[in-house]
Order: C-alpha cells, then sequence, then structure tokens
C-alpha cells in the first residue's frame, strides 16, 4: 500500500532537456524507519518466507509477465530519467534485466532448499573408524535493504528484488533520488502480481534514509550498488550489528590491445564503449592500454570515431549518446579531464560541453593521450565518456599497468 511521506515532494528532471517529468517523495529517516519495520514484520511473521518454493516462483513469475507487457512504458521513462538512448534502454536497461529475472527464476525452481549429502566412512591412522553426513540448508537471510544507483536503475533494481524475493526475504529498495520513478513503478506492478504486503518496500530519499537502512538493527543484509566512497560508508554503518554487505562499487578496468590485433576494429570497439550511457557504467573500459607498434592508428582510429557520435537528446531515434545525469556530474567529468591535460594529457577530441546543446548535461565523448598510468584520469573513475591511451612494449608491461589500479571489475584482452 502507498502511505504518506514525511517529508516534502521533489521534482524530477529529464537530464536531456532539463524539464521537470514529474514528482517523487523526498522521504526521511521516519519513513526509512517504517518501511525497514514493514519488512521486519512480513518476514517474522507474514506469508512470503514460508510460501513453498514453487509459490514464490509462481508470484513471481507474474511479475515478470507483467512487467514484459508494459516493457514499452518503461523504455520510455528509463529514457527520460535516465537519459538512457532508446536503443541502450531496450537491449541493456530492460532487456538483461529480464534474462537476469527469467534466470534466477529458473534456478530458483530446479534448485531445493535442502540437500543431503550421502554419509562417508574415513579411517583415522589409529584404526578407529568414524561415519558422517552433511546436510545444506537454504534459508532467507531476513530483511534485506538494496540500495541502488542512478545509470542503470531498472536493471540494478531488478537485479536485487528478484533473487532476495525468490529465496523468501523481505526487502526494503532505496533507489537514487536522481531515479527515483522507475522504482515506484514496480511498486504497482508487485501489488498486482500478488506479492504480500511489507514484502517489498520502496522508500525515496537522500543519504538520512541510506544511513537507517544501512544501520538498523532490524536489518540482515544490506545491497550497495555506487561508488567506493559511499561503499566504505555503507560498510561501516552496518559494521556495529555485524550486517551481511554485498557490495557493487566502481571501476576503472583496462583494455588491451596486443600488435597483432584488427586495429580498425579494437579502436571502434573501445571507443563506442565510452559512449554507452554516456560513459557511466562502472565496468566499462576506459583504460585503453595499447602495443607501442600499433597506438597512432588505434588513436586516429578511436578518434575519428568518437568525433562521429551523434550526441543529443535521446527521445530523438538518431541520437547514439544522451546526458550525464546532472550538471554536477557533468562538472566533476570536465574538472578531471582539465586537471589531466594541466598535468600534460593531450585531448585528441572532445573536452568540453557541445556547443550546438543549450540545454541538458551533456559532455562531448573524449579521448586522452599522453597520459602516466599513475596520473588522477588513469586510476579514478570518471564515470562520463573519457577514455585514456596508455602505450606498452611487451605483454608483461601491459599485465603490470592494467594491475597497477585498486579497482578489479572488468577487463578485455584483444
Amino acid at each position: 500500500m502507498w502511505t504518506a511521506p514525511g517529508g516534502d515532494l521533489t521534482e524530477v528532471v529529464n537530464p536531456a532537456t532539463e524539464e521537470v517529468i514529474g514528482c517523487a517523495p523526498a522521504g526521511g529517516a521516519a519513513d526509512a524507519e517504517s518501511a525497514v519495520g514493514a519488512a521486519r514484520a512480513a518476514f517474522d511473521d507474514g506469508p512470503w518466507p514460508r510460501m513453498s518454493q514453487v509459490e514464490r516462483c509462481d508470484t513471481l513469475a507474474r511479475f515478470y509477465d507483467l512487467l514484459a507487457a508494459r516493457q514499452d512504458e518503461f523504455a520510455e521513462l528509463i529514457v527520460a530519467e535516465s537519459g538512457a538512448t532508446q536503443p541502450l534502454a531496450r537491449f541493456a536497461h530492460i532487456g538483461i534485466a529480464m534474462d537476469h529475472f527469467r534466470f534466477a527464476l529458473d534456478e530458483a525452481r530446479r534448485r531445493e532448499s535442502i540437500t543431503a549429502l550421502a554419509p562417508q566412512a574415513s579411517v583415522a591412522g589409529n584404526g578407529r573408524g568414524s561415519l558422517g553426513s552433511a546436510v545444506t540448508v537454504r534459508e532467507p537471510v531476513g530483511v534485506v535493504t538494496a540500495i541502488t544507483a542512478f545509470n542503470y536503475p531498472h536493471l540494478i533494481n531488478l537485479g536485487k528484488i528478484v533473487p532476495a524475493l525468490l529465496m523468501g526475504n523481505t526487502l526494503v529498495l532505496k533507489p537514487s533520488p536522481y531515479t527515483p520513478l522507475e522504482a515506484l513503478a514496480l511498486g504497482d506492478i508487485a501489488t498486482e502480481a500478488g506479492i504480500p504486503a511489507g514484502t517489498i518496500n520502496i522508500v525515496t530519499g537522500g543519504a538520512e534514509v541510506g544511513h537507517v537502512l544501512t544501520s538498523d538493527g532490524r536489518v540482515d543484509m544490506v545491497s550497495f550498488t555506487g561508488s567506493a566512497t559511499v561503499g566504505a560508508a555503507v560498510m561501516a554503518q552496518a559494521a556495529p550489528t555485524i550486517k551481511k554487505t554485498l557490495l557493487e562499487l566502481g571501476g576503472k578496468s583496462a583494455l588491451i590491445a596486443r600488435e597483432d590485433v584488427d586495429v580498425d576494429m579494437v579502436a571502434e570497439q573501445a571507443a563506442l564503449g565510452l559512449t554507452y550511457q554516456a560513459g557511466q557504467g562502472c565496468g566499462l573500459c576506459s583504460r585503453f592500454l595499447v602495443h607501442n607498434s600499433i597506438l597512432p592508428a588505434f588513436v586516429s582510429r578511436a578518434t575519428a570515431v568518437l568525433k562521429a557520435i551523434g550526441v543529443g537528446d535521446p527521445a530523438e531515434a538518431t541520437t547514439q549518446m544522451g546526458p550525464l545525469i546532472r550538471e554536477v556530474q557533468r562538472q566533476r567529468v570536465a574538472d578531471m579531464v582539465n586537471v589531466a591535460v594541466r598535468h600534460g594529457a593531450t585531448v585528441t577530441t572532445g573536452g568540453r560541453a557541445p556547443e550546438h546543446l543549450t540545454k541538458g548535461f551533456f559532455y562531448e565523448p573524449t579521448l586522452l593521450t599522453d597520459v602516466d598510468s599513475h596520473d588522477t584520469i588513469a586510476q579514478e573513475e570518471v564515470f562520463g565518456p573519457v577514455g585514456v591511451v596508455i602505450g606498452f612494449d611487451t605483454d608483461e608491461e601491459a599485465v603490470a599497468i592494467a594491475n597497477d589500479s585498486r579497482y578489479g571489475l572488468s577487463g578485455a584482452i584483444w
């Protein structure tokens, strides 16, 4: 059921047009505490954890079918709220989310909650024998709080909701304040699917809400997706109550291009990767480690590809890259590029906001050369459409540069 928020409503802005597309509650600590209380009561006394695995799967299968029937609506909302292009909204935000949903549903249907292993006999050196057996019992953790990011909100929301509920947990979801509408839209669908009251709770708001969800003693587990800085705070807030934590944080992933590659192909793929969700992706490769023998050709081709990218309103079918989520994020990206240039980096393309777009939080796809692997731009996550090129001579050198990072999330070798 929907409840009135304790705070005011906040405007949700389309990052491409800067127009207000809706309003969402600005929840506070009391709202978060109420949501946690509902989830706790639903887990301790409600029907969801006591249903059979088949019953939960059947309920979530209805949830899946209802989502599938409303994909067009969600695609339109994703484009307007998160700034995704139309193809990306349908393929990644929705398509991958639904694939993950189906995979989790199928896994839950085929797995038994209790596994008994056959007795095994053993004989010690003293001739004495023993007989033992083991039983693995899979139980829900309890109340799970899920805090999600603004870049792929629909995908991340479902990626936390579905496995948690399938296993019999109850959940409190807190979306990013920038993208609350995609999360709130799931509430009505969950009710229509027959998910019992209190099983899934959605509370919007900022850091005050997040603090309750990470520190409240009634919460058993926190699942967080976001920056490493906030992830460290989440871990610290969860520590006093010894909660389980699942943290999916930032990345500064490396792509290694050896001398034997098709230079045009790898340069094109590397460049295009920077443009997905305007570079706001933790798993994208943004460090291009290129063998020095092909480095000039790589830079030339990647620069040409990025210059040809159509940047604009993602609601238009011809747009290839949309905006960053807010002005504060665009300014952060610009500041990092400007600092890199002052320290000797060369911009081969981009490095500024597009002059032809007077509205929206756009930033041109950007490629930097003359970068040292220890420079900040090569070490810290930019979360924007910015890539750096670093040369190498041997495989061992490439691996050493790739590993010279505090992050470890993805990578590529060509």
